[in-house]
């Protein structure tokens, strides 16, 4: 009998190219709907299944139940089903199954954790550059300054600022042209600090560049920088400034939604900054504002927190 990943070979192949080609997918959304599937296809190996049809409700069930007792989340087992839910989408359409035996099935409910923020004073000593004579002797430190200035005053992802182009910048408006999740357009806003290290960085970036190269942000080889080179040369920052708190990319972007949000109140204009797609996925923030406003309550308050009265 032939491995069971060669039997379903050939229909994974077509369902990844209906996503990259008609669903007009990212491959960073493919590549993730690949590894959540292998992880599916890996299990179905062991239940001796040689086609589609076999695979039904019971199946899922016990592939979630086993992912689960391995500590995956209730978050991550959630999207796993979504993929699966879309794969066999795919096959039902396409007559290879006849009924979508993951449907029905839910992600076991997780503690939902609330993002982690930087307080503005640490990020203040982030952003802090060195003098323009120490930048002038190491442009991506300059590059480095410029990525961190623009995440957190557009409240950008990272997969945003690394898809950036030169011709997404309006220096006259300070605003930014990107393209969030789902290939959706919107336009971020940088201000004063953001636009003076972009601006230096701009020079320093045509000592580098390559051919034509369109991106903003280039690594020292003059190509589009990664997203795991930021995340080095963020770590390596921190650890300079002796920051303790784990800072990375979306650290950044959950900053910058923070702290718009406490100052603002404004959670229709904060969730177009941020590009949700739902008010849902924003109002999250408004949990942590919350939480700040009890801790400034039980702080200022005269009776928030119990006093031991003198006995008479």
């Amino acid at each position: 009998m032939p491995q069971q990943s060669s039997l379903f070979q050939a229909e994974l192949i077509l369902f990844y190219q209906f996503l990259q080609s008609e669903k007009q997918f990212s491959i960073h959304t493919v590549t993730n709907y690949r590894r959540d599937i292998s992880r599916f296809m890996s299990y179905i190996e062991g239940q001796s299944l040689s086609a589609w049809e076999q695979i039904d409700e019971q199946h899922i069930r016990q592939f979630v139940s086993q992912v689960h007792r391995q500590g995956l989340g209730g978050k991550s087992i959630q999207r796993l089903l979504s993929a699966l839910r879309r794969l066999f989408r795919f096959l039902q359409i396409n007559k290879y199954i006849s009924n979508n035996p993951a449907t029905h099935i839910t992600a076991p409910k997780s503690e939902k954790k609330l993002p982690n923020v930087m307080h503005p004073q640490q990020l203040e000593h982030l952003l802090l550059a060195p003098d323009d004579e120490v930048l002038a002797k190491n442009p991506l430190l300059v590059r480095d300054y410029a990525v961190l200035e623009l995440l957190y005053a557009g409240g950008l992802r990272l997969s945003e600022l690394i898809g950036l182009n030169l011709s997404d910048i309006n220096w006259h408006s300070k605003q930014l042209r990107v393209l969030g999740k789902g290939g959706k357009e919107r336009f971020c806003h940088f201000g004063k600090s953001a636009a003076i290290m972009l601006e230096k960085w701009a020079k320093c970036r045509e000592l580098l560049i390559k051919n034509d190269e369109k991106a903003v942000f280039v690594s020292n080889r003059g190509c589009r920088i990664s997203a795991s080179s930021i995340r080095v040369r963020m770590q390596k920052l921190c650890r300079e400034k002796d920051i303790s708190q784990q800072v990375y990319p979306h650290l950044m972007r959950h900053s910058f939604a923070s702290h718009m949000l406490e100052s603002s109140q404004d959670l229709r204009a904060v969730q177009e900054l941020l590009g949700h797609a739902h008010l849902k996925t924003t109002q999250i923030y408004t949990h942590l504002d919350f939480q700040q406003l009890a801790k400034t309550y039980d702080a200022a308050h005269p009776r928030a927190t119990k006093r031991t009265q003198k006995k008479k």
